[in-house]
Order: structure tokens, then C-alpha cells, then sequence
């Protein structure tokens, strides 16, 4: 099993939008190939910063996953980050 960890920053004044944008992913990304798991976490010291934990069957699953995902939706949600989003694969 894999373990996907994004971490994201909201731009100012739009935490709750952020928020919400990263769990109404929830539906598409766990319907999925391969998705065990999503989950949203807002960091407790600092409510402008998020992380993602998906759990896939496989690298391939996540990364067919976020190629198939609407290109316009995910441009026009990028106004939500300040910044580019980090992310790295563990092995569980």
C-alpha cells in the first residue's frame, strides 16, 4: 500500500474555501481505482495549513487519478493556494 501526503497552504483570507475545496474532492478521489482512503486535516497551529492523506493500492491508481480529473476545475481552485502544493508517496 501507498501513502500520498499533500500539504497545502491557503492564500490569505481563503482557509475556509481551501477547506472546503479539499473535501469536496472526497467523493471523486474515493470512488477512485485503487483509493483505500482521503482524509483533510487542518493543522491545529495554523488554521491556513492543510494536509491531504490518501491511501492508494499503488502509485499508478493516484497518479491515473489526478490525470483524470477535470483540468479546469483543478486551475480554477489554484487561486485557493498561496503557493504550489508539496507532496511525497510512503510506503505503508
Amino acid at each position: 500500500m501507498i501513502v500520498r501526503i499533500g500539504e497545502f497552504q491557503a492564500a490569505e483570507g481563503k482557509s475556509e474555501e481551501l477547506y472546503e475545496f479539499l473535501q469536496s474532492l472526497s467523493a471523486y478521489i474515493t470512488q477512485s481505482k485503487g483509493c483505500v482512503s482521503y482524509d483533510v486535516l487542518r493543522k491545529h497551529e495554523a488554521v491556513k495549513e492543510f494536509a491531504v492523506i490518501e491511501r492508494w493500492l499503488s502509485v499508478e491508481d493516484h497518479r491515473a487519478s489526478v490525470d483524470s480529473f477535470p483540468k479546469e476545475q483543478m486551475q480554477a481552485a489554484m487561486t485557493l493556494f498561496s503557493g504550489a502544493p508539496k507532496g511525497s508517496y510512503y510506503l505503508s
